[in-house]
Formats: C-alpha cells, sequence, structure tokens
C-alpha cells in the first residue's frame, strides 16, 4: 500500500477531495458517458457503411443502452466489495479495449456486441460519483457531487455536437477512436490521481450485495421517494427531448439535425445548475432545493407549451426544465449518499434504475401523445411528470433527511 501516492494526492476518506482530482473525476465521467450517446448522431453513416437500413441500426442505441441498464444493476454495486480504484482504472481500460473494437469492426456482429459492451462499461460514471462522494468531506460532498455530475451532463450534451463534427471530416469511425485515445489519457491521469488503496467497505457476498439493492429502498422511505422522484422527473426530461425534434423538423421550422442539435447546448444549464444544487446541498437545503426545482419543472412546461407560437419562450422553458432537473438530481444523490455510507456503490445503482426507466416511459409515451394529440399533448404529459414529481415531495416533507440509525444493508 503506497502511502505516498494518497498523500500526495491529498485524496481519502476523510482527507476531502482536491479541486484537481474533483476536476479529473469530471471529465473522466463527461468523456464515459459520452460513449453512448454519439451513435446518435452516426446511424446515418453507420448504416450505409454496414448496407444496414436506418431504422435497423436503431438497434445501436437499443443495445448501447441495454449494456447501461445490465451495468447498472451488475456492474456498480461491486464498488461495495472491491477497491474502487481497481474497478474504476479496470472499467476505463476495458472502455479503451471496445472502442477500438467499435472503430475497427468490419461486421455488424462485432459492432453490436462492441457497442453492447462499451455499454455496460459506461457506468464508471455512477463509481466514479459514489467514489467521489466517499472521498470528498461531509461538508464537501454535494458540491463534489455536483461537479462530477456536471461533467457528466455536459458529456451527454456535447456527445452528439462533437460526434457530428468529427465525422464530417473522418467519417464516424473517427470518433470511436478518438474517444480510444481520450480515454485511454484519462485512465493515465486517474492512475496518478486516484488513492493506490481503498478497502472495501463491506464483506457480503456479490449475490447478497445485489438482494439487498431492493431491500435498501423498500426499508428505508427516503430513498424510495428519491427514487420516485428519479423516475417522473426524468421521464418529464426524456418527453421533451424525445419528441422536440418531431415538430422542429416540420414546416414552419424545417430545422436540420444539425440546427436540432444545438438546442441541446442551451441545457448546458443544467452542467451549472448541478454544482450549485450540490452545494446548497451541502449546507442543509436539500429539501427546500427540491421542492423550489420541482415548482420550476412544472412551471417550465406553460412556455414549452408556446411551440410554434414563440421560440424564445421555449428556449426559456428549456433552460428552466434543464435547471430544475440536475438540481432535484443532485440534491437526490446527495441525501442517498449520506443515509448509507457503506452502501453508496449499490444505491447509486439502484437509484439509476429509476431514473433509467423513466426515462423509458418518458420516450415511449411522450411519441404516442404526440401521434395523437401533437405538441400540447407532449407539454401536458409532461406537465403531469412534473406535477406528480412535486406532490410525492410536498407529501414528503416531514421525512427526516439524516438516517438516525444504520440499516442492514446486507440481504439479511
Amino acid at each position: 500500500m503506497h502511502h505516498g501516492d494518497e498523500s500526495k494526492t491529498q485524496n481519502g476518506p476523510g482527507n476531502g477531495l482536491s479541486k484537481m482530482t474533483t476536476l479529473i473525476f469530471a471529465v473522466a465521467a463527461g468523456l464515459s458517458v459520452a460513449n453512448i450517446y454519439y451513435a446518435q448522431s452516426l446511424l446515418d453513416s453507420m448504416a450505409q457503411d454496414f448496407g444496414i437500413s436506418p431504422p435497423a441500426m436503431g438497434l445501436v442505441v437499443t443495445l448501447t443502452q441495454l449494456g447501461y441498464a445490465l451495468g447498472l444493476i451488475f456492474l456498480v454495486p461491486l464498488g461495495d466489495l472491491i477497491d474502487r480504484r481497481r474497478l474504476i482504472l479496470g472499467q476505463g481500460s476495458l472502455s479503451v479495449i471496445a472502442l477500438v473494437a467499435v472503430a475497427s469492426a468490419r461486421s455488424e456482429v462485432i459492432l453490436f456486441t462492441s457497442l453492447a459492451a462499451m455499454g455496460l462499461l459506461a457506468v464508471v460514471v455512477q463509481v466514479l460519483v459514489a467514489h467521489a462522494a466517499t472521498l470528498a468531506t461531509l461538508a464537501e460532498r454535494g458540491k463534489a457531487v455536483g461537479m462530477v455530475t456536471s461533467g457528466i451532463v455536459t458529456g451527454i450534451l456535447s456527445a452528439r455536437f462533437a460526434a457530428g463534427l468529427l465525422a464530417d471530416f473522418g467519417g464516424w469511425r473517427a470518433v470511436y477512436l478518438m474517444s480510444a485515445i481520450l480515454m485511454a489519457g484519462m485512465v493515465g491521469l486517474l492512475v496518478r490521481v486516484l488513492p493506490s488503496q481503498l478497502s472495501p467497505e463491506r464483506h457480503d457476498s456479490y449475490v447478497a450485495t445485489l438482494c439487498s439493492i431492493p431491500i435498501l429502498f423498500l426499508r428505508d422511505r427516503i430513498l424510495l421517494v428519491r427514487g420516485l422522484l428519479a423516475l417522473l422527473i426524468f421521464a418529464a426530461f426524456s418527453t421533451f427531448w424525445t419528441t422536440l425534434v418531431l415538430p422542429l423538423s416540420v414546416p414552419p421550422f424545417s430545422y436540420s439535425h444539425g440546427q436540432i442539435g444545438l438546442f441541446g447546448l442551451v441545457g448546458m444549464a443544467g452542467a451549472i445548475a448541478a454544482a450549485g444544487a450540490g452545494r446548497l446541498a451541502d449546507r442543509g437545503y436539500g429539501p427546500w432545493t427540491t421542492g423550489l426545482s420541482l415548482v420550476l419543472m412544472l412551471a417550465s412546461w406553460a412556455f414549452i407549451a408556446m411551440l410554434p407560437t414563440s421560440l424564445p419562450l421555449l428556449l426559456l422553458g428549456v433552460v428552466l426544465l434543464d435547471l430544475a432537473v440536475q438540481a432535484v438530481h443532485v440534491t437526490s444523490q446527495s441525501v442517498i449518499f449520506d443515509r448509507h455510507p457503506q452502501a453508496r456503490s449499490r444505491l447509486v445503482g439502484g437509484y439509476m434504475v429509476f431514473y433509467a426507466i423513466g426515462s423509458a416511459v418518458g420516450a415511449t409515451s411522450s411519441t404516442m401523445a404526440y401521434a395523437r394529440t401533437g405538441w400540447s399533448g407532449v407539454s401536458m404529459l409532461g406537465a403531469g411528470f412534473s406535477a406528480a414529481a412535486l406532490l410525492i415531495w410536498a407529501t414528503t416533507l416531514r421525512l427526516p433527511i439524516r438516517q438516525e440509525k444504520p440499516v442492514c444493508t446486507s440481504g439479511t
């Protein structure tokens, strides 16, 4: 155990997390999560290269997301059992191999398998969030979680834009090759800044650890509430972003995919909100940050519903929606990490399953709503998800946020 490395970086449980290391965590998280979203801008050129119809190529997105969902359930909880440093570096290194395999794929089987593996390994972002929460001091935990989440938001929003730009110059394969190079460099940086050894906090079996996840959420009402909030806010978020392309790609706008992609940059407000919400949570304002954010999210739909009458009002609605969603998301993570310190990896894995379900519900229901009632139906659906989240928050205000006594985190 090389204590020199740990003291050099000043990172370790109780020692806090240096600003530089927090920034490196944020960049690593952004690069990792971007790997899931590159394909959304590259489907046409990938389909052409392999001679597959563009609709069939949609399987790429499905497989990547499926891999990510499996990773949340089966890989992220490992952070409570083994040295997180090894887990992070291992996933990062394997991601480099998967990215090279995607970039050099000559058959559909290799392409689809590599993309699914890439999605599976991209859950390293959640291990990074849990690790940042563990290394940070109690007074700065929310700030650290907010900073890493800002990196994730930035990675998601810039992925489509960067992929389209790079593909114009070097083709779709260049996107994955460049990502492999950046990931390799990031792994090298993480080798230097991560503490040399972090003793596992639990010694349960792997199966017991997996089985404890639903038990934790069912036994602890605060966790369940925060999970339900995640489901609803990301259902609202997905409702908007899934269907936005439909009204903007037809008259009176007739925007290109590139122009519609620029709307995502407005969502950068969410990255700013993530950092600010974390600081407020550290000062004890978590519940009220959540409440105010949910009110803003509900209000945002009044502006979003103005499409196609007013584009500026739509943009204002986008800013409010993204601010609100990321503020609630960061605050929720700060709350759940505070309740069960020995189960942070499995908590973030379980919490993100609620997130994934909400995103899927929003995507499916919003396209159906648009087909039947147009943009007004989409706006009503999003407002409905937002109102439900606000109602849940209002009815659980009196629940204590701090964990008064540890709850058994094993399957027993």
